[in-house]
């Protein structure tokens, strides 16, 4: 017999809201990372010096934030430091397991660089969207 919202618990219906709205962006972009670096080098990258690392700031920032999301859904919320932290070691090692993976790929190599830069972006995501979410909390923010 199908399920329907109508037989669907208030809490069922929260737990697929969390996990549609903040688990499953983190799942894709996880997926959408290991599966881009599976593929063969591209050879036809634009010839800007250290567009590559950009590319990698980018990615492992929005990373970051996606990490973030999903952790905050969790007990985790109660120790701000600690998720944090949590939210930036965890894109930062999904960026060292990337860097291994593109190891065993022909045509591909690991670069202690994209290592440094999935760290930075990581970094930077975190920070700037928890201070987002700070600003926005503010009573100031609310201020036309």
């Amino acid at each position: 017999m199908p399920c329907t919202c109508d037989n669907m618990s208030e809490t069922d219906q929260s737990i697929l809201k969390i996990f549609f709205f903040y688990w499953l962006p983190l799942i894709v972009a996880c997926l959408a990372i290991f599966i881009q670096s599976g593929l063969p080098g591209s050879e036809r990258m634009p010839d800007v010096r250290f567009f590559d690392k950009l590319l990698h700031f980018v990615a492992y920032a929005l990373l970051g934030i996606l990490f973030y999301r999903a952790y905050e859904t969790l007990a985790l919320q109660e120790n701000h430091k600690l998720l944090i932290f949590i939210s930036i070691a965890s894109a930062t090692l999904y960026g060292i397991s990337d860097e291994i993976h593109q190891y065993f790929v022909p045509s591909r190599h690991a670069d202690i660089l994209d290592v440094m830069a999935n760290t930075i972006g990581s970094i930077c995501g975190v920070y700037f969207y928890d201070r987002w979410k700070a600003w926005k909390k503010s009573p100031s923010s609310n201020n036309p």
